[in-house]
């Protein structure tokens, strides 16, 4: 049947007009060499073809009629195409000028009428349509899947939010964001040296940022490896190019001597060394220029995104990338950093994004998304989210003993209970605000004060509140729960400045008052689970900073990081590794005479920093001298 359908399919073809505009005079030489064609026939009577395909001699003869017609087809192709390159006569050729004038026009007419032909045959084909049919369950139930495992994932990713830029198109619009973006790309037009030609360069699209022309390609100096695939999972590690392999090498022995200048050397052979331009993202952000700080963290992501092996995707979350390899590390570290400016910028659904990423990139959470992961969600709004996270993230413990999770949902369920409300729903199988706020506050009563102080909360009934032993004299408890706490502070003190969460706390605080006054053992109760839930004496959570999660920068003075700071004309040739990794340059001194005391105590606690044990002999030679 399929070759009697492919030979009728043949026939219509070869029965369309091909050449309406050839006059009559050349119909008789075309009609000789045409076979003769067939009447225009219904489509549907294909159906009634299925009777006869039983004989092995029909079989034959089909495929032999199927040859003959396609060999006549490339002959009258060939004949076609020597006409039209050698013309016989003047008469011809203007009728073939006509022709080729009228020709874009048929040739998609019977495209589409070919076409057409051949899928109306398809569909009223009972065997290629239950194959059709087949194919397209196979497919849905694929996608019934992948949808189902998206569902369930609840650090899935949504790739529209990633970017801060198509966040803040939709907060202030297109044209603001693209004049600003203008703006902040003027400067590289300025550093074209006058005279030279502008390079023209199209960097490559990525999910986490937006490149700027200006940007240099990309050197390949970084690289992805697939290490092995356990339990689902596809563990990756990146790894350097052996042909910079000394990069690093230099690197490290620039970071011992504290030398800025070596450091952008490097950069300025390698400018995609993700450490170099970390470092110089750190640089920028104590001497407050933040946006040349954020373009550093951007450009180290790109770098280390373009290196990304095929089978690593944030969007599939099949992935882990372990903190404990040293390659890994700027990932995280750049990830953690563009988080803080997306949420400076006020992009607070990108930073969620972002965050998510960066939880899922190792399951033991070495920056701590998770005490800043709820803080972005009440942000951004996402309070179903929040919920759904809470009840389905597999942790150590369950995410409501966390300081930072027992206040976020409680805030979460009063926004829904708002929004509810305004939307005449009810949610009477869930526990309502005040009770999860009650509940957080019993867990946590150390919270409130920290609250009060941090905020601040200026009301004179929080001082009548904090009189009350419970929460006056509230002690953590362990080492660990005290540094959570001061992480949550830190990071969560400026939601506490909403009037109606100031209400809602105050509420709370009251009626936990009053039940401890008609009975004092719930008190010991959530004292036992406290300690049940944080039972380790030694800070679990030590590596975290309290200082990462906060908002505020500390800034050096501008005469201080003058030195440190290095202009373009400054960047010199890079030297030989051996004269880089010298003894004598990881053990050069610093000067100390005439500088800052308190700039000198800070820097004395890096531990690459030696100031010797001589300059005060070096200073006596120079008196002499």
């Amino acid at each position: 049947m399929s070759a009697r359908l492919l030979r009728r399919v043949l026939q219509e073809r070869e029965a369309a007009p091909l050449d309406t505009d050839v006059a009559d005079d050349d119909q008789p030489a075309e009609d000789e060499a045409s076979p003769p064609r067939s009447s225009a026939r219904n489509l549907f009577d294909l159906l009634d073809d299925g009777n006869g395909d039983g004989d092995e001699e029909d079989k034959e003869e089909d495929e032999t009629e199927i040859i003959q017609a396609l060999s006549y087809t490339e002959q009258k192709h060939s004949v076609q195409k020597k006409a039209n390159v050698v013309p016989e006569t003047n008469k011809k050729s203007k009728k073939k000028k006509k022709k080729s004038k009228a020709e874009p026009s048929s040739t998609k007419s019977k495209d589409a009428q070919s076409l057409d032909s051949i899928l109306e045959a398809i569909e009223n084909n009972p065997i290629q349509q239950r194959s059709y049919q087949s194919d397209r369950a196979a497919g849905k139930e694929i996608e019934t899947n992948e949808a189902t495992h998206g569902a369930s994932c609840v650090l899935a990713i949504d790739p529209r939010h990633l970017k801060g830029e198509n966040e803040m198109r939709r907060i202030f619009g297109s044209k603001v964001v693209d004049s600003f973006e203008n703006q902040r790309n003027m400067p590289s037009s300025s550093r074209q040296v006058r005279g030279a030609r502008r390079v023209v360069h199209n960097p490559r699209k990525t999910l986490l940022v937006s490149p700027p022309s200006y940007w240099p390609p990309w050197d390949k100096s970084i690289s992805m490896d697939l290490l092995e695939m356990k339990n689902g999972l596809n563990y990756f590690r990146y790894t350097y190019d052996p042909s910079v392999s000394h990069v690093q090498e230099l690197f490290e022995a620039a970071k011992a001597a504290n030398d800025l200048n070596a450091i952008a050397a490097i950069l300025g052979k390698y400018p995609y060394h993700p450490e170099s331009l970390l470092t110089f993202a750190e640089l920028f952000k104590y001497s407050g220029e933040h946006q040349s700080s954020a373009d550093a963290v951007e450009k180290c992501l790109f770098a280390l995104e373009c290196a990304w092996h095929p089978l690593f995707s944030p969007l599939q979350g099949n992935y882990q990338l372990k903190f404990s390899h040293d390659t890994n590390k700027p990932l995280f570290t750049a990830l953690f950093s563009h988080m803080k400016n997306l949420d400076r910028r006020g992009c607070h659904r990108s930073a969620l994004e972002v965050c998510k990423f960066l939880l899922s990139l190792d399951s033991d959470d070495p920056k701590g998304a998770l005490f800043c992961i709820d803080y972005f969600a009440l942000r951004s709004q996402q309070y179903k989210w929040l919920e759904q996270f809470a009840e389905e993230y597999q942790c150590d413990n369950s995410l409501w003993l966390f300081p930072n999770f027992s206040f976020s949902l409680a805030i979460a369920r009063f926004y829904l209970e708002r929004d509810a409300a305004s939307e005449c729903s009810d949610d009477a199988d869930k526990s309502t605000s005040l009770d999860l706020m009650k509940q957080a506050l019993m867990l946590h009563p150390m919270v409130l004060r920290k609250i009060v102080d941090k905020a601040p909360l200026k009301d004179s009934s929080w001082t009548q509140i904090l009189r009350n032993v419970f929460f006056g004299s509230a002690k953590p408890g362990s080492p660990s729960l005290e540094h959570m706490i001061n992480i949550y502070v830190e990071r969560h003190y400026i939601m506490w400045r909403f009037p109606e969460l100031q209400n809602l706390l105050k509420e709370a605080a009251l009626l936990v008052i009053e039940s401890l006054k008609q009975d004092n053992r719930e008190a010991q109760d959530w004292a036992c689970l406290r300690k049940e839930a944080f039972s380790s004496e030694k800070n679990e959570y030590s590596h975290l900073l309290v200082s990462d999660f906060s908002d505020t920068t500390p800034s050096l003075p501008p005469e201080e990081l003058r030195p440190f700071m290095v202009g373009p004309g400054m960047v010199h040739e890079m030297p030989p590794v051996e004269q880089e990794a010298g003894p004598e340059r990881l053990r050069a001194p610093r000067e100390v005479a005439g500088r800052n005391p308190a700039v000198v105590f800070l820097e004395s606690l890096l531990p690459w920093v030696d100031y010797g044990d001589n300059h005060h002999d070096a200073n006596n030679d120079n008196d002499d001298d």
